[in-house]
């Protein structure tokens, strides 16, 4: 998925999507319970990444500009 179509996704709380998987209206046995959690555990860590490596490249740019203008 990219960064804007994750940006459009409200944010929601792990705690509220695990509660939303729980007691969705199709019971989801533990299996496809387990699966789902864990793609969503995987791409809540692969946003998290990606923005650490954003802010870590913002602030390497804005050192470089800095070291730039001295």
């Amino acid at each position: 998925m990219t960064q804007q179509a994750e940006a459009s996704r409200p944010h929601i709380p792990l705690q509220d999507r695990l509660a939303q998987l729980l007691n969705g209206p199709v019971a989801l046995d533990k299996r496809a319970l387990l699966g789902t959690l864990c793609a969503e555990v995987d791409r809540r860590e692969a946003v998290a990444y990606a923005a650490g490596w954003n802010d870590a490249l913002a602030t390497t740019r804005r050192g470089s500009r800095r070291a730039d203008d001295a």
